[in-house]
C-alpha cells in the first residue's frame, strides 16, 4: 500500500504506524486474512487501512463517545457501536483480530480478551498492542503538539509519584510486555510472541535495533505488541 491509498483525512504520522503494523501482520500470519475484527477502532480510519492492506472483510467496533466514525475514510471497513466485553458476533466469526490503544481503557480487560478469543476461529491470529507501562516517555509518535505531549508525560509522572500508575486508578498506564503476554496467553490458550521490536524496526530502522541491542527497549518503546494464535 502506498501513501496515495491513504484517505487524506488520516494524518500521515498515524497512517505510517498503521502501515508498519500491517507489514508485521502480513509477516506473522503468513496466510491470507479473509475476515478481520478491529476492537477499539476509534474513527475507523485504521480499520479502513487494515481492510485495504490485508484485502479482508473488516469490521471495526468501538463503544463510542470519544470519537465520531469517519465512514468515508474507513471504507471498505464496516463500523459498529459495540462494547468489547460483549461482542455481538457468533463464535468463530473472524480469522484475525486487531486491537490497539483499547485494552487500557476497558474495565475488566480480561473479559474483552475472552470475548475476542470467543469470536476468533481456532488457529486464527491476533495482534494486540497497548501503551508500555514501563516506558520512560510516551506519546512520541503521536501527531499531537509538543506542548500536548509534554503535558501528557507530566501527568503520567504525577500519577506515578502518587502511586496511582494503573489503568484502574485513571492513569493512561497500559501494560508491561509481560502483563500483556500473560493476559493474551490466558485468553487465547497459546503463548504469543512479542513483536514490539519488529514494529519499531519498521518505523525507526537502526535506532530501534540499537534500543534492543542495548536492552533499553523495555523502557524506551512507548507501546508493546504481542502476536499469537487461538488454540
Amino acid at each position: 500500500m502506498r501513501e496515495r491509498d491513504i484517505d487524506p483525512a488520516y494524518r500521515t504520522t498515524e497512517a505510517d504506524k498503521s502501515l508498519a503494523l500491517i507489514d508485521v501482520i502480513k509477516a506473522c500470519t503468513n496466510a491470507p486474512v479473509t475476515k478481520a475484527l478491529v476492537v477499539g477502532c476509534g474513527s475507523g480510519r485504521e480499520a479502513g487501512l487494515i481492510a485495504r492492506g490485508l484485502e479482508a472483510n473488516t469490521v471495526g467496533i468501538d463503544i463510542g463517545g470519544d470519537f465520531d466514525f469517519d465512514y468515508a475514510g474507513s471504507k471498505p471497513a464496516e463500523l459498529m457501536i459495540m462494547d468489547a466485553r460483549e461482542l455481538h458476533f457468533p463464535a468463530r466469526s473472524f480469522d484475525f483480530i486487531f486491537s490497539f490503544h483499547a485494552l487500557e481503557h476497558i474495565p475488566r480487560p480480561e473479559q474483552a480478551l475472552a470475548e475476542m478469543a470467543r469470536v476468533l476461529k481456532p488457529g486464527g491470529s491476533y495482534l494486540i498492542g497497548t501503551p508500555n507501562k514501563s516506558r520512560l516517555v510516551g506519546y512520541v509518535g503521536s501527531a499531537a503538539s509538543f506542548k500536548e505531549k509534554f503535558q501528557w508525560n507530566l501527568d503520567d509522572y504525577k500519577q506515578r509519584l502518587k502511586g496511582k500508575w494503573s489503568n484502574e486508578a485513571g492513569a493512561h498506564a497500559g501494560f508491561t510486555q509481560q502483563e500483556l503476554f500473560d493476559m493474551c496467553s490466558t485468553a487465547f490458550g497459546r503463548n504469543p510472541i512479542a513483536v514490539s521490536s519488529e514494529y519499531y524496526s519498521k518505523l525507526y530502522g537502526k535506532f530501534a535495533t540499537w534500543m534492543k541491542l542495548t536492552q533499553l527497549d523495555s523502557v524506551l518503546y512507548p507501546c508493546v505488541y504481542v502476536f499469537g494464535k487461538r488454540a
